[in-house]
């Protein structure tokens, strides 16, 4: 299960409703509509400002443009130098951005580190995007802190009158859904709101609607790809992973579908329907077959969650010593002291914690020094570039040495083929799973292994798609 980050508009924490912010923002009984730190207006007069435009372009509702930016990375900087340097950088940035937007503009700050802009002669698309890439350009020189410099860039959103809304609402609303996307590209990006967006968003709210009635009448099903001993075949796994087909969309990713639920507040829904779907297909296993299942960024900020599996465990009267919890670095990074005590109690009843698509996060020994895990995966990525210089065999070899220093277990994700298989015996890996081992498969069929595969005397299952010793060296 690939757990992404939101989809369009910003995370819950992130967005804060108009009207709070307008409300923050009003003083002497809401008459003003200046920025105390800036000397700029504030949202209140961004509203105004556009409000007019919308009522004079009303019968002949010629284009223009709202932007909204944030400082990229200020929250850091704020912390480490205080907030006097904060509101300086603030006021600067102030000053760059007024100097360098066209005469008849308006500049405020919204709230924080985050501006915005009214534009009434900026028409079109491309002009909103010229206009980023210049202002972009403005955060290159070093901010003056005195005794110090820093440098910071920042990141834009943009949306057209009356394409995207009719209203200082809706306006707004699509500008943060092009802040979002920008974001998702990177720091220093610039996005303006499209047909393309616009249609995207259609989609989505069409899925959303459906998933919402799929997770209530239990349509979202669990599938299962083995995990195996790669030299012998014999599989000692499980992972679980989402698989939803609606009947008039048709088969949703779950990498569309994951993210949808995650933004739209209902991702523990379906984990809870997934798990104990899961749970009572792994109960017809034999025993010592372990199930694999993944949890989501959201998940790992909410302090019940460990309760929550738990509990889930005791009603469905499974153990916890055969289940295993994969969760990714990005998902630990929002708010590791809640990650860190929902992993200690999952691991105080038995529960293994792996550290999934290990190598992909920006510190990932970090995480394996603050963090306390029973295994790993390494990504699918390294696994995929075997055989194709020294290169990815020296990074998969120096994990595996790390791993056995650590005394952590190793899984590798995403072996293809058969040369890939035998690369990793010889290079000490003795887990994995993957396409050349066995697809995702619907309870039936994940069954099946169960009754083609060779089975042991000692209970063992052997996968089918491979036989004893076939990968050895």
């Amino acid at each position: 299960m690939t757990y992404a980050g939101s989809g369009l508009g910003l995370l819950p924490d992130e967005r804060i409703d108009l009207s709070e912010r307008l409300i923050r923002n009003e003083e002497d009984n809401g008459k003003s509509l200046t920025d105390p730190v800036t000397g700029l207006g504030n949202l209140r007069r961004m509203k105004v400002k556009t409000d007019k435009l919308i009522e004079q372009r009303a019968d002949d509702p010629a284009p223009f443009t709202i932007g909204i930016f944030n400082i990229d990375r200020f929250r850091p900087v704020n912390d480490l130098f205080g907030r006097k340097a904060g509101d300086e950088i603030l006021a600067q940035v102030a000053l760059r951005i007024s100097a360098s937007l066209p005469d008849d503009a308006t500049l405020v700050r919204i709230s924080g580190d985050m501006f915005g802009m009214v534009l009434p002669t900026c028409f079109f698309e491309k002009d909103a995007e010229r206009l980023g890439r210049l202002l972009k350009e403005v955060f290159t020189a070093p901010f003056d802190l005195g005794e110090r410099t820093v440098r910071m860039s920042a990141t834009f959103g943009f949306c057209q009158y009356p394409f995207a809304g009719n209203s200082f609402d809706e306006l707004f609303d699509k500008c943060e859904s092009a802040l979002y996307l920008a974001r998702k590209s990177g720091p220093s990006s610039v996005q303006v709101y499209t047909h393309q967006m616009a249609d995207d968003m259609r989609k989505r709210t069409r899925i959303e609607q459906a998933l919402r009635k799929a997770i209530a009448a239990e349509e979202v099903e669990p599938h299962f790809q083995p995990i195996v001993e790669i030299d012998t075949g014999i599989i000692t796994g499980f992972e679980c992973l989402a698989r939803w087909t609606d009947a008039e969309l048709g088969e949703i990713s779950p990498g569309v579908f994951i993210p949808l639920a995650e933004q739209a507040g209902f991702i523990d829904s379906l984990t809870k329907l997934l798990f104990v779907k899961a749970i009572e297909c792994a109960k017809e296993w034999p025993e010592h077959i372990f199930l694999s299942f993944n949890l989501s960024s959201v998940q790992l900020m909410d302090p019940t969650t460990g309760l929550a599996v738990m509990a889930m465990l005791s009603k469905t009267e499974f153990d916890p010593r055969r289940i295993e919890i994969e969760i990714t670095e990005t998902a630990m990074m929002s708010d590791p002291e809640t990650a860190e005590r929902i992993i200690d109690e999952m691991r105080a009843i038995g529960i293994r914690v792996l550290l999934d698509d290990f190598g992909t996060g920006q510190s990932s020994l970090g995480r394996l020094r603050d963090f306390t895990f029973d295994k790993l995966k390494i990504d699918r990525s390294f696994i995929a570039a075997l055989g194709e210089g020294a290169q990815p065999e020296h990074i998969v070899r120096a994990i595996l040495n790390m791993c056995e220093a650590l005394d952590l277990g190793v899984i590798a994700e995403g072996i293809e083929t058969a040369e890939q298989a035998k690369m990793l015996v010889q290079l000490g890996c003795t887990t994995g799973q993957g396409y050349y081992f066995g697809r995702p498969a619907d309870k039936d069929k994940t069954l099946a292994y169960f009754n083609d595969s060779e089975v042991a005397a000692d209970g063992t299952l052997t996968c089918r798609v491979t036989s004893p010793g076939c990968c050895a060296g």
